[in-house]
């Protein structure tokens, strides 16, 4: 999946933010989740609308953009 069928800005202004794509959860509402120890599995239980491709797009791009700054950095 590509990340734009992956996520968009918010189209209610709901959330101020980018969401993914025909939701209103937030994409830092996964990046919360990781962080609190929780699984994608948990994550995607408790927010249905999002497919976990969606999930994997939005986690793909921030690891590439993560490695590929990392690696101009060195």
């Amino acid at each position: 999946m590509k990340l734009e069928d992956a996520m968009e800005r918010d189209p209610n202004g709901e959330t101020a933010g980018v969401v993914f794509k025909g939701t209103s959860v937030p994409i830092k509402t996964l990046f919360e989740f990781l962080e609190d120890d929780q699984t994608l599995d948990t994550f995607l239980d408790q927010y249905p609308a999002v497919s976990r491709d969606q999930a994997r797009a939005v986690l793909r791009a921030s690891r590439d953009t993560l490695l590929s700054t990392a690696s101009s950095e060195i």
